[in-house]
């Protein structure tokens, strides 16, 4: 009777044991990613950017490259269908529309006011003490989705979605949603960790005759 009791013991351990293995706690994955994420000094990545919703129920997609350097400087080259220039040198943001001559300059918010969804991916925020963490749905099985919630109030974004691979961890994609009920999600591939980007990349110089717009570079 003891032997089958132990056997039993041992089932439930082991299957409990096998459960806890394929899916830690949301805030498991969080701390992990953001462990990862901080060993991580720059990369690269294409991207594809889509927008749906808000109050015009408008849709778009664009694509490009972008490139990070921690902390805080991002290029962000958009290919298609319109070419335009995010860029951030760290202390200060612009947004370049080549066609028509045009930039928007601001300075990169303090830490503690660092509230464009994007910045977290330049380093700015932490996942474990700025959001409460949980599970959303629709992942892959290959995936971890983690919906994050701000613990204080954003002015760009209601919440967070942030998609990674469950073996690497590697970011897949980061989705924003807005009080007016838009969703901005950028889909990441050909992801680079570490490549070594110089300074040089992040500086930007305001093309002669361009008109300088002093605002909010939206990403």
């Amino acid at each position: 009777m003891r032997a089958l009791e132990l056997t039993a013991l041992i089932v439930l351990w082991s299957a409990a044991a096998q459960t806890s293995a394929v899916q830690p706690s949301a805030g498991g994955v969080a701390a992990a990613l953001q462990k990862k994420y901080d060993g991580i000094r720059d990369f690269t990545a294409d991207f594809v950017q889509s927008y749906e919703g808000g109050v015009l129920r408008t849709r778009a997609t664009e694509r490009g490259t972008v490139q990070i350097k921690k902390p805080s400087r991002m290029r962000w080259d958009y290919t298609g269908p319109e070419k335009k220039l995010f860029i951030s040198d760290g202390q200060k943001m612009y947004l370049y529309w080549p066609a028509d001559k045009q930039v928007m300059e601001n300075a990169v918010p303090p830490d503690d006011q660092a509230t464009t969804a994007v910045l977290f991916l330049a380093g700015k925020g932490n996942l474990t003490r700025d959001f409460a963490v949980s599970f959303a749905e629709g992942a892959p099985a290959d995936r971890y989705a983690l919906r994050l919630q701000p613990k204080l109030p954003e002015r760009d974004y209601d919440w967070l979605v942030i998609t990674v691979e469950r073996v690497s961890l590697q970011i897949r994609s980061l989705t924003a949603a807005d009080a007016q009920g838009g969703r901005s999600t950028y889909e990441f591939s050909n992801f680079k960790e570490n490549p070594g980007l110089p300074d040089k990349n992040f500086v930007f110089k305001i093309p002669r005759g361009a008109d300088v717009i002093k605002g909010s570079p939206s990403r």
